[in-house]
């Protein structure tokens, strides 16, 4: 099993001041308070609400402007045409991905994933665990988390590959709609099971694309931690600078 840790304070900071960008309480266009305003609301360090607003300014909630201060830009555009590790995660077909099904089962929720579902650290959560393979050799283990609640009167919990995709499943079968998605990239060791299923000897890093589902209200719906071999992934982004 992964060690797990909970987010750092500053992730968990720009979690807050994302979901009051999406409840309307900073509208677009807005200030977001001060840095000492948010220090004391919040009791945190100036380097860790500095790096919350460096966080949100990467990712495009908001933006820095000369005379102005910090102001809300809202919810970033998802750009429909590039390829997403966490749209694939949500909307493939399960029967028909070359690979299989390795574990279906409830199980205790991780400390960072409870955080981001925003359910008790001593609740249990259904894991569904894919694993995807190319040309006979494994290239991808996703492990999505589900809250119990969501996982009712769905085939979520059924050891057989959804015939669709989780987002289709959950969106028809619970009446809910997934909204955006936010991805965070990182590196980790795997755990021993994680990299005997990648066939990866032990010590060998592996990217973790961390997919956090949301509906409109900022609520997560599912995450989904997409494990792909360092050695086998090149990562490429084009862009123009403004």
């Amino acid at each position: 099993m992964a060690y797990e840790v909970a987010a750092p304070k500053y992730v968990r900071l720009a979690q807050t001041l994302q979901g009051r960008i999406e409840d309307g309480t900073y509208p677009p266009g807005s200030r977001v308070p001060s840095e000492n305003q948010l220090v004391q609301a919040f009791g945190m360090s100036r380097p860790t609400v500095v790096r919350a607003l460096e966080l949100l300014k990467r990712d495009g909630w908001l933006e820095s402007r000369q005379g102005f201060g910090t102001i809300v830009r809202g919810r970033p555009e998802v750009v429909e045409q590039k390829d997403r590790r966490g749209r694939d995660a949500l909307e493939r077909d399960e029967s028909s991905v070359q690979g299989r099904l390795v574990q279906v089962e409830q199980v205790p929720v991780p400390p960072r994933v409870a955080s981001l579902l925003g359910v008790p650290k001593k609740a249990t959560v259904l894991l569904r665990r894919l694993l995807v393979v190319q040309g006979g050799e494994p290239v991808e283990l996703s492990s999505s988390y589900f809250p119990a609640g969501l996982v009712e009167g769905t085939e979520l919990s059924a050891s057989s590959p959804l015939r669709e995709g989780q987002r289709a499943h959950l969106e028809a079968r619970k009446k809910v709609r997934f909204d955006h998605v936010t991805e965070r990239v990182s590196a980790r060791l795997p755990s021993q099971e994680e990299a005997d299923l990648l066939g990866m000897p032990q010590g060998e890093p592996v990217l973790s694309v961390l997919v956090i589902a949301c509906d409109v209200a900022g609520q997560a719906l599912q995450v989904t931690d997409v494990l792909l071999p360092a050695d086998r992934q090149e990562l490429e982004d084009t862009y123009r600078l403004g």
